[in-house]
Parts: structure tokens; C-alpha cells; sequence
């Protein structure tokens, strides 16, 4: 017979062999697995890499085709500036440009304000065609400042050396004393010019280093389109000549009409528009030179002025709030008084309105309760009010014999007083 400790013996060790295999192969699935993922990883990543590569590839074509010369002169729509006029839209449109002097409207008083903004209302209601208002800030350039100072400063320094060699030539002359002085006096003179231009090129040299030295421009743009010039059969110079006179005209009205403001005009030729451009796209870098080969667009209204009009509507917002609020709490205050009056004219009624109130009740019962016991019990009612009517009577007199005496108390003893 088998010994069954045997058997327990050989199934835990078989049970054990299994669990380790079980577990070996785990081991071996999962170590398997890993490198699959990696490989996986490794693969996604070339594919990335690839993906990216295109990507750059395309982007640079895509840079190559924006930054080529002819769409820039696409984005810019311009054809070119002349006769004073940007000419855009293969002439379909022509722009002239109107610049105004600034007027430091804080420092005005009062009067002088209202002058402004009259005379600016006035013109803008004689307008009968569109405008667009232009504020450009740029960067104060005083290097070429500084280059005519210098050439200047140059001059004198050649003048001084002159003066100094003829004083010295006088100094050992025997030649008469006031010429002499003459002579110092007008070296003296040009010592000190050459020391001033010296400080005044020292002082521009250190403000031209700070970047933020600013200074504003106001311009006016004028449009003209080939579409408002009646049909016909015209070739481009005449249609140009016409848009010329009629910008022109429109200018000189605009003048006229701004001058009534205080504000000093005139119309840019075609340097100033191209430097006007050049410095609309190149803010950063923007400085006087050589513009004629640059055209530029920009045609954004910025405004930040109030308008005349929103001023007086803001002013009488205000004035109908005031009077709305006023009359609103009067209205209150003689509404709470009529319902006060009608509150103390029931309290001093309230025993004849109960009394009427009980007569209409058995008036409509009478029919229910017969007319004798009707007739009694109004009796009695008419009894009630008359005698009650006779005690507030004689409540009233007391009250008013209590304040005469309280008045005669108060007199007596103002006499001892006196």
C-alpha cells in the first residue's frame, strides 16, 4: 500500500516546479514585451523625425514664397508715389495727404478751447466727402542735427584760428589802440560762439542716445477714385491730371477750414509722403536717408479726442438723472403725505364709518331680522354716536380748559420772573 506522505511529498513538489515555470515565464513575457515597446518607440520616433523634416522643408519653401519681392509689393498695394499723390490699385485710387501743425489745446483757457472745438465741428460738417485722420509718433532722429552742428562748429573753428592769428599780427604792430580792441572784442566774440556750439553738440549727442525722445505728427488723408470722374473715354495721364486737381482742391478747402481752429497746414510732396510711409512700417528702425526707392502703406484711423456732441449728450445724462431723482422724491413725499391724510381722516371717522357700515348691514337683513328690531337697533346706534360724540365734546373742552391753564401757569410765572 502506498504511504500517502509520499504522495503529499511529490504534489507539493510538482506544485512548486510549476509555480516557479509559471513565474519564469512571466518574466520571460514581460522582458519580451518591454523590448517590443521600445522598438515601437524608437520607430514612432523616426517617423517623427521624418514628419519634422518635412514640415521644415515645406516651411521653408513657404518662407521662400512670402518673403519673396513680389508679394511684398502685393501686401504693400502700391504702385508708386507720384505728383505728390500715392497712387494705388493700378490708379483706381489716389491718396493726398494734408500735415497739421499741433496745438497744445491744455495750455488754452477756457474760451479758446471752445474756439477749437467749434471751428473743428464746423469743419467736419463742411465736409462732403470721406477723410481719414492719421496721428504718427516717431523716434526724434538728431543725428542730422548733430552732422550740421558739427559742419557749423567747424566753420567757426576756422574762423577763431583766423582771428587769433590776426590779433597776435596786431598785438606786435604799432597799428592805434581801438583797432586793437576792435579786434580782441571780435575774437572774444567768436571763443565764445565756438564754447556754445561746443555745449549745444555735447547736450544733443547725449539726448540722441536716449531712445525715448518722441515727437508726434498729424496728417490728413484725402481719397480720390478713378470712379467718381464722369464716363468717358480717358487715358491714364488725363485721369491722373484730374485726380491731381481734384485731391489739390479738396486740400486747399481742408486748409482754409482748419485754419479757423488755430491749425497751420500744408500739402506733402512726394519725399515727405515716401518718408511718411517709411516711417509707418519701420518703427523700430526708421531713420532719415535716402527714401525715395521705399513706398509704404497705412491707411488705420487713430483718434482718441472726445467728440464735441458725446460732451453736451454726457452734460444732459446728467442733468435728466438730477431732475429725474428730484422729481421722483417729491412725488414720493406727496404721495406718503395724501395716504398719511387719508390714514388720520379714517382714524377721526372711524366711529361714524363703523356706524354707517352697521346700518347698511341691517338695512340689507331687515327682510331676516323685521323691520321693528331694524328700526331699534338703529336707533340705538344713533343714541351711541351722539353720545359718544358728546363725551369726545367734553374730552376736547377738557383738553383745551388743561392747556389754558398750563398757557395761564407759564404767563404767571414769566410776570414773577420779570
Amino acid at each position: 500500500m502506498i504511504d500517502p506522505e509520499k504522495i503529499i511529498q511529490i504534489l507539493t513538489i510538482v506544485l512548486i516546479v510549476m509555480i516557479v515555470s509559471f513565474i519564469i515565464f512571466l518574466v520571460v513575457f514581460f522582458i519580451v514585451k518591454m523590448k517590443e515597446k521600445q522598438r515601437n518607440v524608437e520607430k514612432n520616433k523616426e517617423i517623427i523625425k521624418d514628419k519634422n523634416s518635412e514640415k521644415q522643408k515645406e516651411t521653408q519653401k513657404a518662407e521662400k514664397e512670402i518673403y519673396s519681392k513680389r508679394s511684398i509689393f502685393n501686401f504693400m498695394e502700391f504702385d508708386k508715389i507720384e505728383d505728390n499723390m500715392i497712387i494705388q490699385k493700378s490708379g483706381e485710387r489716389y491718396l493726398m495727404v494734408v500735415e497739421c501743425q499741433g496745438i497744445n489745446y491744455d495750455l488754452m483757457s477756457e474760451q479758446e478751447q471752445v474756439a477749437v472745438e467749434a471751428g473743428f465741428c464746423q469743419f467736419l460738417n463742411t465736409l462732403r466727402y470721406s477723410i481719414q485722420i492719421y496721428v504718427q509718433t516717431r523716434n526724434v532722429n538728431l543725428n542730422e542735427s548733430i552732422k550740421l552742428y558739427k559742419n557749423r562748429l567747424k566753420d567757426i573753428e576756422n574762423e577763431l584760428n583766423k582771428k587769433r592769428i590776426q590779433y597776435q599780427n596786431m598785438k606786435n604792430s604799432t597799428q592805434d589802440k581801438e583797432e586793437k580792441n576792435k579786434a580782441f572784442f571780435e575774437l572774444t566774440r567768436i571763443s565764445n560762439l565756438y564754447e556754445y556750439g561746443q555745449d549745444i553738440i555735447y547736450n544733443t549727442e547725449r539726448m540722441s542716445t536716449n531712445k525715448n525722445v518722441l515727437s508726434k505728427r498729424y496728417y490728413i488723408i484725402i481719397p480720390f477714385y478713378s470712379s467718381e470722374i464722369s464716363e468717358g473715354d480717358y487715358q491714364k495721364e488725363e485721369i491722373q491730371n484730374m485726380a491731381f486737381s481734384g485731391l489739390y482742391s479738396k486740400a486747399q478747402s481742408i486748409i482754409r477750414a482748419i485754419s479757423a481752429c488755430g491749425v497751420n497746414s500744408k500739402i506733402l510732396d512726394s519725399v515727405d509722403l515716401v518718408e511718411l510711409l517709411y516711417y509707418a512700417y519701420n518703427r523700430d528702425e526708421a531713420s532719415l536717408g535716402d527714401l525715395s526707392n521705399k513706398l509704404y502703406e497705412y491707411e488705420d484711423v487713430y483718434s482718441t479726442a472726445t467728440d464735441v456732441l458725446d460732451k453736451k449728450i454726457k452734460l444732459l445724462n446728467k442733468r435728466i438723472e438730477k431732475e429725474a431723482l428730484e422729481l421722483a422724491k417729491r412725488k414720493t413725499i406727496q404721495a406718503q403725505s395724501k395716504k398719511q391724510q387719508e390714514l388720520e381722516e379714517k382714524e377721526a371717522n372711524i366711529q361714524n364709518l363703523i356706524d354707517k357700515l352697521a346700518i347698511d348691514i341691517i338695512n340689507s337683513n331687515q327682510d331676516f331680522i323685521g323691520e321693528d328690531i331694524a328700526n331699534m337697533a338703529k336707533e340705538e346706534i344713533h343714541k351711541d354716536n351722539k353720545s359718544s360724540k358728546r363725551k369726545r365734546r367734553t374730552a376736547k373742552n377738557k383738553n383745551e380748559e388743561e392747556v389754558e391753564d398750563v398757557k395761564e401757569t407759564t404767563r404767571k410765572a414769566t410776570r414773577k420772573r420779570e
